[in-house]
């Protein structure tokens, strides 16, 4: 197993093992491509059909990669339905690199062994067992289930309660941020009630904020506060993560701005001279399982969102700086 404090120079960890971090091309940074509900694989009334999966998904990032995408970073973490063999055989299958992540929450979303493991009295996990959790799946490997380890994780990824920060939330933010800065690979956090609030509890375990991307800043409450800004002044990278959102029928539209809002904030982050602290990405679903599907392709961020902002006045060197060059930075394990 290669170790990513050993992976070759500028290099990022995918599921078939480190690659030039310059040859990742056109990233999008927080996409899903099996997205199963925890519990769902077991449900009597749901059938998890292999080889249409594969089929559906191969497609999808045949689409991506004609549409000129290179990347595709699967950031739903460890209890999402994570098929590490399914994605090493669409990667080889579609030339589509694909990063996958390590990393888990909000606290609902938690299962008892994390939140009360043997001690008297139960206690939730300390940062310091996250860590070393998410530290083993980067360094030696994602797990599958009961059986080995496959290739590192490229990412952390982690969640905090939506209503605002718990005392749990705040144990997988440490761990996640002490796993980033040990093992040298990003993490991207999902802030709860306060992006700027969240982003600090990762930045006081040292690690740099460039190591960082918060994610759901498309998020109206935190537009609506300034976050986008305030973020990328502190150096961190600015994920508006649900481009697309507004041509889709989701129970949450009202919630995140539309595309026009959304490209209009991506020129005015540019013209703050943040241009190198932008990322984007659909979160869009490949397949869902026990949940509503949310079918946009993985290519629609380069072949309708960004022509449309460069409408508005994002040039052509900013679009490839946001699409190639600041993933490729984040990802890149250091």
């Amino acid at each position: 197993m290669t170790d990513a404090r050993t992976a070759p120079s500028r290099s990022v960890n995918t599921v078939l093992g480190p690659v030039p971090a310059d040859d990742l091309g056109v990233v999008s940074v927080h996409e899903a491509l099996l997205s199963v509900v925890p519990g769902a694989e077991h449900a009597y009334d749901i059938t998890i059909d292999r080889a249409e999966v594969f089929e559906v998904l191969a497609k999808k990032l045949t689409d991506f990669r004609n549409a000129g995408g290179g990347t595709i970073v699967d950031s739903t973490g460890m209890f999402y339905g994570r098929d590490v063999r399914l994605y090493e055989a669409l990667s080889r299958s579609t030339g589509v690199h694909v990063v996958a992540s390590t990393g888990m929450g909000p606290e609902e979303m938690l299962g008892g062994y994390f939140l009360t493991p043997q001690t008297n009295p139960p206690t939730p996990w300390p940062a310091e067992r996250f860590a070393d959790l998410f530290s083993q799946e980067v360094s030696e490997g994602m797990v599958v289930p009961r059986v080995e380890r496959r290739g590192g994780a490229g990412l952390v990824a982690t969640t905090a309660t939506r209503e605002g920060m718990t005392a749990t939330d705040e144990s997988l933010f440490r761990g996640a941020a002490r796993a980033a800065r040990d093992t040298g690979v990003p993490v991207s956090i999902r802030f709860g009630a306060d992006a700027v609030h969240d982003l600090e509890v990762v930045l006081s375990e040292q690690l740099p904020a460039d190591r960082v991307v918060v994610g759901g800043l498309d998020r109206r409450d935190a537009v609506d506060a300034g976050a986008p800004l305030e973020v990328a002044r502190r150096g961190a990278y600015v994920a508006l993560d649900h481009v697309g959102s507004d041509s889709v029928d989701r129970d949450d539209d009202d919630a995140h701005l539309t595309d026009r809002e959304r490209a209009a904030l991506v020129v005015e982050l540019v013209q703050a001279g943040h241009a190198d602290r932008i990322l984007l990405s659909s979160n869009a679903i490949g397949v869902a399982v026990g949940q509503p599907a949310y079918d946009l392709p993985f290519s629609h961020v380069c072949s309708t969102f960004v022509p449309f902002a460069k409408s508005l006045g994002l040039s052509d060197e900013d679009a490839r700086r946001i699409l190639v060059g600041n993933p490729r930075d984040l990802l890149t394990v250091r």
